[in-house]
Order: structure tokens, then sequence, then C-alpha cells
């Protein structure tokens, strides 16, 4: 009898690693898809806004319930234009988290999509290091939208993250002011197969990007190959 329990504590030691890893790849190939529908529509992301963003944060699918769940309202990944500066191609994806405010209450019944675009370095730097409160930390705002809408407002200039998001079908700029988003080290572990930093796997380029990345950094790659911002 003992052994059989043995047994059945190695199966569930080796199962238990390989579903959460699944369910990791799961999610960053839906933020994958979600970046490419929301940029192939014509009241999307503006062109000139996208062009200065150093990162881009996708938290696909969230849903009602998930309030009561750990406190955590969201989780997604998080991709940066690659090297020190982020000047370079689109790189490996790290796992996020959203949590706390009052989003939430905006999701009625359907399930939501969220995108933040980071549009300094030190708004990257920040989140890639600890938890930033939006708003507190840094400066958020909601994000203009429509492909020949003009980002040269007060707004769009002085705000370090750009928030949108998506529910049946409407894309629109939308406020996440009070929420905190931070690096889901726990999630890292399980995409990657072991502990590494956020910030190693955005800056210094230590792991490769997954096969489940393919469609988020290819999208992102071929819709703004270069980082215009002039304000790092």
């Amino acid at each position: 009898m003992k052994k059989k329990w043995i047994v059945v504590a190695l199966l569930i030691g080796v199962a238990l690693p390989v579903m959460g890893q699944k369910k990791e790849e799961e999610r960053v190939e839906e933020a994958g898809k979600v970046v490419k529908e929301i940029l192939n529509v014509p009241d999307g992301i503006p062109q000139n806004v996208l062009d200065k963003a150093d990162c881009v944060v996708v938290l696909p699918s969230v849903k009602k319930f998930a309030l009561g769940v750990g406190g955590s309202y969201g989780r997604g990944v998080m991709t940066c234009r690659s090297g020190q500066d982020f000047k370079g191609k689109w790189g490996t994806p790290t796992m996020m988290a959203l949590e706390g405010g009052s989003f939430g209450l905006q999701l009625g019944g359907e399930a939501t999509d969220f995108v933040l675009l980071l549009m300094t370095s030190r708004s990257a730097s920040s989140i890639l290091s600890s938890k930033v409160k939006l708003g507190g930390d840094a400066s958020a705002a909601a994000g203009p939208v429509g492909r020949t809408a003009s980002a040269e407002t007060d707004v769009a200039l002085k705000a370090e993250i750009l928030t949108y998001s998506r529910a049946r079908g409407a894309f629109a700029g939308v406020s996440l002011e009070g929420s905190t988003l931070r690096p889901d080290n726990d999630a890292n572990k399980h995409l990657y197969g072991k502990e590494i930093p956020a910030k190693e796997i955005v800056k210094e380029g230590t792991v490769p990007a997954p096969p489940s990345a393919e469609t988020l950094i290819a999208t992102l790659d071929k819709s703004s190959p270069e980082n215009k911002s002039s304000r790092n």
C-alpha cells in the first residue's frame, strides 16, 4: 500500500508541472490572438501610439468570477522590445498579474481583454522589478483609439501607461487607475520550467521565447518593427 501511494505521489509530482506549463502556454497563445485581432481592426490602437510603446501587456479573457480568486483580477503576458534601451525587436514574454482596483465592476457577465501599453522605459523597468500601482507609482490613462486618432494630447504625452479593454466586440480606452501590475513569478516558473526573474527574461534575454509566443511576437514585429519614442 505504501508503495502505491509513493507511485501516486510521483505521478502527481510529474503531472502538476506539466499541467501548469500547458495552462501558461495557452494563456500566451490567447494573448497573441487578442493582439492580432485588435491590431487588425480600424478602430484599434493608433499606429503612432503603438510605435512609441516600449512594452505591451495583454490580459486575455478576464472574467467576472475571477474577482474572488486570490484577489487577482487578471493574468496575462508582457512582451517588450529587446535590449537595455527597448529599441530592438519584440522579445521573450514574461507572465504578469493585474490586481485590485475597481475595474472588475466594468466586466459585467462577459469576458474582457485588457491591453496596456508601457510608454516609458521607467514604467517598464519598474514593473519588471516589482508591483506598480497604476496612477500612483506610474501615471496611467485610458488610451486613444482609431488608427488615425491623434496621440498628441496632454494625456497621451504625459501618461506612462495607456490602458484599453475589449468586451462584446467593443474596443476602447479604459481607466485602470488604482489597480496594480506585477510580475507573475509562479506562472513564469511554470512556463519556463525554472525560477527566473521577469527582468532577466525581458532585459537580459536569458531564455528563448516559447513556441506559444510566436503569434504575439510576430504580430508586433510586423505591426511595429521600430521604437519611435523620443522620451526614453
